[in-house]
């Protein structure tokens, strides 16, 4: 194949991106990939184009054997480009035209200096005279994702299974098991011989994580990817076409959500944005580097993010939602006295006490049966602020109890409704927060719990999911206005901490069923899981770092009077590389326990500011829900620090290869806790760290200092 008349090349020192314009104007990403690197062997046909977009009308049609792409995306036709920069952030905008429809299409390409990640979004402009009704519009193609025909044959895909208490568990498979080899005859791209993952209803990590990935087995050559929205509606495919392995990410769309979006003459329509890393030759573990500083790179900055403070909070196997002054006071002072920094009380302190406030939740107003007195919950929250920490509460933002004044107070069009009726879901409305009303009534409770009772922190959940989302007007689908809910969902919470800065956020939903960076860009924790389950939670912590920074990602440790020591290790050792959520029944613990639960947040807050910088490694693979043996690392350039479980089951000894850390003379000791049977030998030649546990359950946490490596 003859090169394409114009080849675009863009980048920085950590990615180069090609793009080819052939001579009928098509554009093509050629090349994704480090700076010298070869572009992939040549097809016999041409990669994807740059953007898919489907409306009503403008479909595909075949011509005896072959896929003939009428669709607006096979459509439209290069007229420019152009790059800038922008402190840290280099971007790149591709304009494509349809001159038939007017259609303008700007591929809207960005990475930050120095980290091997592609961020994509698509922004459509009409500039015709005819409403366009979109049926799916990509956020990112690339055609050329592994290099030619040999590399898929060596290739897993992979993807995330993220369930209830089940959160966070990878799955790989060679890529000839999701896309066996066909016919030579048949052409790909129109829903054969693809492997794809969508999301479904209002969660967006409800039942698979919006992530995936590719790696080559020979080579280590990986991608991943993950698609930054904060809803269900979410679509991703990678297979084979023209004997190249393609990735297509993409929004909400007609054939898995129905959603349709009229483009009408003179408007725009933005898709979500996605992000894709690359790792040339290091595995996943190099990709998910890269994609945790990225992932910081495009947050919002927050102090909480140098801090890492300690949480306690009341619910998980404590007070599970029944919170009083009474229970709560002792609680107060034993995390006190353990070390956290602020105190949060969990749910049922907006209700009385007969249990009974799931479907009246809405006004969020004290509870006085739970909290008698003339202080009321000033009492507890005074307490806390005497004890040295800051307060934070419960608040489930979006839904309305059917029971609660505030059901009737709203108006119907301020709450998630299908063919003009509210939608109610287990006793509870959803609110819209596109509606002005909405808005100002969620206002109104932040302003409140924040500015007058003076509390720092909130911890946000949602435990409903509505299904296929709401048409607020004649005509909207319900995932077009799921869409626009889930954007303005975002803006309320960017006018949050915009009036309130230091306010930190906790992004929770039923544990991780909303596990996404459209919220975590913004909020500042990530609630990993409600498992209760300590030996259960070990595959969840150890894989949390694939979708969310350290820093960022909450685990519970929560002890109970019945615990052996060992299981009090093992429950805080597994919070200690993330962010610590302290609970259980601190109080009724044995004053050894005790004195293991004080000891593993100070080990914790003595390399709590290397976590925020540090990358994850996973020297056993990425953990398995049933592995007998797991382990995380997190690597700074002259620390290791590595947390091993093990569970019942398998040898007592494991080996674990640091294959960063080869030929070091590093220095090795164990952390937590400090008193231990573990023995440990490190080899440099095989950069093998054995490491015999003798009881199971167990868990350690160890630190491996070495010399900072040479920069060339």
């Amino acid at each position: 194949m003859s090169s394409p008349p114009q080849i675009i090349r863009w980048g920085h020192p950590a990615l180069r991106v090609e793009i080819g314009v052939d001579d009928d104007g098509v554009a093509r990403l050629t090349y994704l990939g480090l700076p010298g690197g070869a572009p992939a062997e040549r097809p016999e046909r041409p990669p994807l184009p740059l953007v898919e977009v489907t409306a009503a009308g403008h479909g595909r049609s075949w011509s005896g054997a072959r896929l003939i792409d009428t669709t607006l995306g096979g459509r439209l036709r290069y007229r420019t480009h152009r790059a800038s920069r922008d402190g840290d952030r280099h971007a790149l905008t591709v304009e494509l035209h349809d001159p038939g429809t007017g259609l303008v299409a700007e591929v809207r390409y960005s990475s930050p200096d120095g980290v091997p990640v592609l961020r994509g979004e698509v922004v459509l402009r009409n500039t015709g005279e005819d409403t366009l009704h979109l049926e799916s519009v990509s956020s990112l193609v690339v055609g050329c994702l592994a290099d030619g025909p040999r590399a898929v044959e060596a290739a897993d895909l992979l993807w995330a299974e993220n369930d209830w208490v089940a959160e966070c568990r990878w799955q790989r498979r060679p890529m000839r098991v999701t896309s066996p080899v066909l016919d030579d005859r048949v052409v790909y791209g129109n829903g054969k011989g693809e492997f794809a993952q969508s999301g479904r209803g209002v969660w967006s990590s409800c039942g698979r994580l919006p992530m995936g990935g590719l790696t080559v087995r020979d080579c280590g050559r990986t991608w991943l990817w993950q698609i930054e929205h904060n809803g269900g509606g979410w679509h991703w495919e990678c297979g084979e076409r023209d004997r190249l392995a393609y990735l297509a990410l993409f929004g909400p769309n007609d054939t898995h959500h129905g959603w349709r979006h009229p483009l009408e003459a003179g408007t725009e329509f933005r898709s979500v944005p996605v992000a894709l890393a690359f790792s040339d030759d290091g595995g996943p573990d190099e990709a998910f580097a890269a994609l945790t500083r990225y992932r910081r790179a495009v947050r919002r900055p927050h102090p909480d993010h140098r801090r890492l403070p300690v949480i306690f909070n009341d619910y998980m196997n404590c007070l599970m939602g029944d919170p009083t002054t009474d229970k709560l006071l002792p609680l107060v002072d034993a995390a006190a006295e353990a070390g956290a920094e602020y105190f949060v009380v969990d749910a049922g302190w907006y209700d009385g006490e007969d249990g009974g406030w799931w479907d009246s939740v809405g006004a969020w107003e004290p509870a006085a049966s739970r909290f008698p007195g003339e202080r009321g919950i000033h009492e507890v929250l005074d307490r806390i602020r005497e004890r040295g920490m800051v307060p934070g509460l419960w608040l489930e933002p979006e839904v309305i109890g059917v029971r609660s004044p505030m059901a009737r107070s709203l108006p119907d069009e301020a709450f998630f409704r299908r063919d003009g009726i509210r939608v109610i879901e287990t006793g509870r409305h959803h609110l819209d927060l596109r509606h002005p009303a909405a808005r100002a009534h969620l206002d109104e409770v932040v302003d409140r719990l924040v500015g007058a009772w003076g509390v720092g922190y909130l911890k946000l959940d949602h435990n409903v999911d509505p299904g296929s989302g709401t048409s607020a007007h004649p005509g909207e689908t319900p995932a077009a206005g799921l869409l626009g809910h889930n954007r303005a969902h975002l803006d309320w919470l960017d006018g949050v901490l915009d009036r309130h800065p230091h306010l930190v956020l906790e992004n929770c939903s039923s544990g991780g069923m909303r596990w996404d960076y459209a919220l975590l860009s913004r909020l500042q924790l990530q609630s990993t899981s409600d498992q209760q389950n300590l030996q259960r939670y070990a595959p969840i912590a150890a894989s949390a770092p694939t979708a969310v920074t350290p820093e960022q990602g909450a685990v519970w440790a929560y002890p109970l009077p019945q615990d052996s020591l060992d299981e009090v290790a093992f429950t805080m050792a597994n919070a200690l590389l993330g962010r610590i959520h302290l609970s259980g029944l601190l109080p009724e613990l044995r004053p050894d326990a005790r004195a293991l639960v004080h000891e593993g947040v100070a080990v914790h807050k003595a390399i709590r500011s290397d976590l925020a910088r540090a990358v994850p490694a996973w020297p056993l693979g990425l953990p398995a829900w049933d592995d007998p043996w797991l382990a995380l690392a997190l690597r700074t350039p002259s620390t290791t620090y590595l947390t091993v479980w093990r569970r019942p089951g398998g040898k007592a000894t494991a080996a674990l290869p640091l294959l960063h850390l080869r030929g070091a003379a590093a220095r090795v000791e164990v952390l937590y806790p400090a008193a231990n049977q573990a023995a440990l030998a490190w080899d440099p030649g095989t950069a093998d760290l054995t490491l015999t546990l003798p009881t199971a359950p167990s868990a350690v946490l160890v630190r491996l200092t070495h010399p900072v490596p040479d920069t060339p």
